[in-house]
């Protein structure tokens, strides 16, 4: 595809995704009856194609969608160009209401490292158009890989501009690293804009709602028709800090999250959850030039230590990952054949701790610093496999962070053996105030490089010489007009190949 195509249809795509909507209301599709009002989406990309994704609500703000108990057959169609002149695969899914009216249809066959657009039809309507790419096929090296990191979008703290600007910079891949709603109100005396359903949501049709007013915002609609994406929960799609198997809320509930997240996202179908479970991480292959490990650090986490609690925090055998994913990962790791492995996950993993003294663990429990042997287990797994760049990605803490990685955080003169890049929040946490004072812990921990509390997101460059990193924050979120908020670069960092530190 040309640059000026792809201009035009980000521009396009931004136009009509862009215009400001009042707090509670639908789009103009929505309001005609057209079921495709909560738009597209791609995701996962292989390098013969990648899951395309939509789900039919005429009604979104309704609970079952409008779409009532009908199984509605929904054509899809991927082309080279974006009036479909050149169509290169299609087919038809049936949306059913036990899946919630959703479409994770699957393309096979398509060329490797290419572009291309998809749509859907469906009750005589057409879907806006998506644009995806399919991944680079395997051992060729791509010049560059770049992508953009998000989490954490309260829906009644602000608007998703950040998507906006997410979408206007034509990433290769979004990654979405948690916390994509919110199971509970914010609590704010003057939100934003409110939820139209449940004060707390517990079951599958109030998820289902949840999520439709979720994707009603128009730059989320926008990032979600740019570029494929790739997904990972945390905890408030369920619900806040739920831990493991044995986390108290009922197998029912998290069947309902677990399924309503499947349906509302671009997954394919081995990752359908079954009954209070959901196979979530996976791996994705970019080239030889960078390898994504998409993890998954809720459901096989032991529970969070109590506070302070030494002798529980440093136990050897406790794990965020579970034992099966922990292998997973290092395997992984140890494969080699990518110059830059990039560890998709949702809690921060550099040490953290507040007074920096070996003799206390004034820590978050719900991070990695709560499951210290589990960290470091997978820190000198890659040291000793000689993993050459390792570099975590991460989010859930609300604040833009760029932190070098150590295997012993308290003694400040180790080596450095990786980095990690936190993203802060879409919308959580609101619009900062104009005196930030840094964290107690920074000065504590000479690995944390910088610390920023905007809403944003971050925007990742990898080639074969560097990984740049671009923290970008917004000008406002409660501004409803996309076109008053501003976007620019509060810091920038490089990781240079085979030489762990941020510069």
């Amino acid at each position: 595809m040309t640059s000026f195509t792809r201009r035009a249809f980000i521009a396009a795509s931004l136009a009509a995704g862009g215009a400001v909507v009042l707090p509670g209301t639908v789009s103009a599709r929505a309001a005609a009856g057209d079921p495709f009002g909560i738009g597209v989406a791609s995701g996962d990309p292989r390098p013969d194609g990648m899951v395309l994704w939509t789900r039919l609500a005429a009604k979104p703000l309704d609970i079952g969608g409008g779409m009532g108990t009908r199984n509605i057959p929904v054509q899809w169609e991927v082309a080279t160009d974006q009036a479909f002149a050149t169509v290169v695969a299609s087919g038809t899914e049936t949306a059913v209401p036990a899946e919630g009216h959703s479409v994770h249809a699957e393309p096979r066959g398509l060329p490797a490292g290419a572009e291309f657009f998809y749509r859907f039809k469906a009750d005589g309507f057409i879907s806006p158009v998506g644009r995806t790419r399919s991944a680079p096929a395997a051992g060729t090296t791509p010049a560059a890989v770049k992508f953009a990191m998000a989490s954490c979008q309260h829906f009644e703290e602000g608007w998703y501009h950040a998507h906006k600007f997410i979408a206007a910079d034509d990433p290769d891949l979004v990654l979405f690293l948690g916390d994509y709603m919110y199971e509970k109100q914010s609590g704010l005396a003057d939100p934003v804009r409110g939820y139209v359903d449940f004060d707390e949501v517990d079951n599958l049709d109030e998820y289902r709602l949840r999520y439709a007013q979720t994707k009603l915002d128009p730059g989320l609609k926008a990032a979600h028709a740019a570029a494929p994406w790739l997904a990972v929960f945390d905890d408030h799609e369920l619900a806040n800090n739920w831990w493991g198997n044995g986390s108290g809320w009922p197998a029912a509930r998290k069947q309902a999250a677990f399924q309503a997240y499947w349906e509302n996202m671009p997954l394919p179908r081995t990752m359908k959850p079954t009954g209070p479970a959901i196979p979530l991480y996976r791996r994705v292959q970019w080239g030889t030039l960078a390898r994504f490990h998409m993890m998954d650090t809720r459901q096989y986490r032991w529970q969070q230590a109590p506070n302070n609690n030494c002798t529980e925090i440093r136990r050897t055998d406790r794990t965020l990952t579970g034992a099966a994913q922990e292998q997973w990962l290092l395997d992984g790791l140890a494969a080699g054949g990518s110059k830059w492995d990039l560890l998709g996950q949702q809690v921060f993993f550099a040490g953290r701790d507040v007074d920096g003294a070996t003799g206390t663990c004034d820590v978050s429990e719900d991070a990695w610093d709560g499951y210290e042997a589990s960290r470091r287990r997978i820190t000198q797994g890659w040291v000793d496999r000689q993993v050459r760049n390792p570099v975590v990605l991460t989010g859930d803490v609300h604040r833009h962070w760029a932190n070098d990685l150590r295997l012993n955080y308290f003694d400040h003169a180790s080596p450095l053996v990786g980095t990690e890049l936190v993203t802060s929040s879409v919308t959580s946490g609101g619009n900062p105030g104009s005196s930030d004072p840094a964290p107690p812990e920074v000065a504590k921990n000479p690995h944390l490089n910088y610390v920023g509390n905007q809403r944003g997101y971050v925007r990742v460059t990898a080639t074969g010489a560097q990984l740049s990193a671009e923290f970008v924050k917004l000008s406002s979120i409660r501004e409803p007009d996309p076109a008053k908020v501003t976007a620019s670069v509060s810091r920038s960092f490089t990781v240079l190949d085979g030489q762990p530190g941020l510069r």
